[in-house]
């Protein structure tokens, strides 16, 4: 079974307890999920994926059906709908791993993967209609330029998405390798010989804008720290600076009391969260060498402290 980055890591800053209830927001290959059900008793665990291949591994994985596993199958910022319809008002432990899972990458009919050939496809969720195709066909170049520049902080991004406006005048842009190959039309020889993939940026921009994946964990990051019961802790892994600093400033944000300009501040004032990071956690030098993914891995803790 695949091993998730910062694993022993982010199952110990879980500080589980057997008999409370613990969600997973992203189940990918069910890892933490496998580790956090084999300390529970009594407890609950409640898995999150979007992707049905997802839920039909996680089964394997938890041995599901089983009286305390609940496997969802929606996107991690309806967790609100999700607990009350499970009549759940607080649980103990949230877990985001916002890494893409390597089952996407390895699956070259999802599209993820700018060194696999497959349709232009990038959803999480195979039920939505949005797909990087439609992204790339239709859009306006101001709107994939905003793309580019924004999510996957792509220097070159006006020199792309000039080729890739040329390409799709001439017949549409449906497959990986196609975009690919415009991509590397578009780039210097210097850029061309750099380390690193030169999609890689591309592909990084594109994938995020067709799962909305930065406004979602904003969402899914508020509804976790509401659902959060005194003690319980909320870990966060991300993979990138835009999801980081989302993390970071949602984190600093619920830990911090902040007063009307002119009033008098009162001592005894609390937020009702504590950042148990004030730095993030980062991978050893030993899981990069055997994992290179985890080179650009954060982690972040944050605890309630109360309930005011």
């Amino acid at each position: 079974m695949h091993v998730p980055v910062l694993f022993d890591a982010a199952i110990e800053a879980l500080n589980i307890q057997p008999n409370h209830t613990y969600v997973d927001m992203t189940l990918g290959g069910a890892g933490h999920a496998r580790a956090i059900l084999d300390r529970l008793d009594d407890g609950v665990l409640i898995g999150f994926d979007q992707d049905l291949d997802a839920i039909a591994r996680a089964k394997k994985v938890l041995d599901d059906p089983a009286k305390n596993v609940e496997l969802v199958h929606a996107n991690f910022a309806e967790l609100k709908t999700h607990l009350e319809r499970l009549d759940i008002s607080k649980v103990h432990g949230i877990l985001f791993d916002l890494g893409v899972s390597s089952f996407h990458f390895d699956e070259a009919d999802r599209g993820f993967s700018y060194r696999l050939e497959g349709p232009l496809d990038m959803r999480m969720n195979q039920s939505q209609t949005l797909t990087a195709e439609t992204i790339i066909n239709t859009y306006e170049p101001r709107d994939l330029l905003h793309i580019l520049f924004s999510y996957g902080e792509e220097s070159m991004a006006r020199q792309i998405v000039k080729a890739i406006v040329k390409a799709r005048d001439c017949e549409p842009i449906t497959r990986t390798e196609q975009l690919v190959g415009i991509i590397k039309s578009a780039l210097p020889a210097k850029r061309l010989s750099q380390k690193g993939h030169p999609a890689k940026q591309t592909f990084q921009a594109l994938r995020i804008a067709v799962n909305r994946e930065l406004d979602v964990l904003k969402d899914a990051l508020k509804s976790a720290l509401d659902a959060l019961d005194v003690g319980g802790r909320c870990v966060v892994i991300s993979f990138h600076s835009l999801e980081d600093r989302i993390v970071k400033h949602t984190f600093k944000n619920a830990s911090t009391v902040t007063h009307p300009e002119g009033l008098p501040t009162m001592p005894q004032s609390q937020a009702p969260f504590q950042v148990v990071t004030r730095k993030p956690i980062l991978p050893t030098d030993e899981e990069c060498a055997l994992n290179p993914r985890a080179k650009s891995a954060k982690m972040r803790i944050i605890e309630r402290i109360s309930m005011d």
